[in-house]
């Protein structure tokens, strides 16, 4: 099982200090990854299901975190949980991530995207809520294709996107561009994921019943697609208080990443949340045991 964690920027806040100590901490604790979490823009009233947004909450840009953090950390992956896809131009946007991994010397693997649950948030970057779906899919296609052209440049024609002769370099360093995950919570989250993804980090609150159907819609979207459905890494949130059986679980149900927060608000706290919890699954260079 391999194990990441994640710092929400809204709950402890953007001083560049405590975010690089977090960051190391997780990089000596032997943590594989660091996933940050965005919002483009807030506003009075912003609701996801039952949990109130104040408009006050400092969602720093995800991007910009990561490459400050890359600056100082040396193995840690880095990752988002989610890029709100949508409300990216997909042609600067595989700039901005090919450059982050170039100046990370290749750490920008755990890219998760999604589509956003905020009607105003859309509307605040010009983009049709109901249409975002679309428009995350031909992303990604926009994405891969950029990142593996060539001096003799690439097109695409989609109904959101449409261009021809482009190039875009630098590339990231891995062949084939970076790895691009979904996330999200619902059945067409899990199709996406299978047809366009590398792997699929469901949220939400769901039964294990629907979280089994998620991730069987996801292999058979995958099947569909010609894509090897075995070849999908699986993500799942946990805890710092998460047991041996519980990992166990998980394991059995196909996940092969689990990324965790401690639960304490202090950095104190937090650094030995983290530290325990490496300690007990004997995490090394990302990797911990599982019973």
């Amino acid at each position: 099982m391999r194990f990441a964690v994640s710092y929400s920027t809204p709950a402890y806040g953007t001083d560049p200090d405590r975010l690089l100590g977090y960051a190391r901490h997780a990089e000596e604790c032997g943590f594989e990854g660091l996933y940050l979490p965005e919002h483009v823009a807030l506003y009075p009233g912003a609701r996801i299901g039952s949990f109130d947004l104040p408009p006050s909450l400092p969602y720093a840009d995800p991007l910009a975190c990561l490459a400050f953090v890359a600056a100082g950390t040396s193995r840690i992956l880095l990752g988002t949980a989610v890029l709100l896809l949508p409300y990216h131009h997909p042609v600067t946007l595989a700039k901005h991530l090919a450059t982050l991994d170039v100046l990370s010397r290749g750490r920008m693997r755990l890219l998760t995207i999604g589509l956003g649950a905020l009607p105003g948030e859309a509307g605040a970057v010009g983009v049709d809520f109901a249409g975002r779906g679309r428009r995350a899919d031909e992303a990604i296609q926009v994405l891969r294709l950029l990142w593996a052209g060539d001096e003799e440049g690439v097109g695409f024609d989609g109904e959101f996107f449409s261009f021809a002769g482009v190039c875009s370099f630098p590339k990231p360093l891995a062949a084939g561009g970076l790895p691009v995950h979904v996330g999200g919570s619902s059945r067409a989250a899990a199709r996406r994921a299978g047809r366009y993804g590398d792997g699929y980090f469901p949220g939400g609150a769901l039964t294990p019943g629907e979280r089994a159907a998620q991730w069987e819609a996801v292999r058979s979207a995958a099947q569909a697609a010609g894509r090897d459905a075995d070849a999908l890494e699986y993500t799942r949130w946990g805890s710092t208080a998460m047991t041996h059986e519980r990992v166990a679980d998980f394991a059995a149900q196909g996940v092969t990443r689990i990324v965790v927060a401690p639960g304490g608000a202090e950095p104190a706290e937090q650094h030995d949340e983290l530290a325990a919890f490496a300690e007990r699954f004997a995490i090394r260079d990302g990797i911990g045991t599982v019973g």
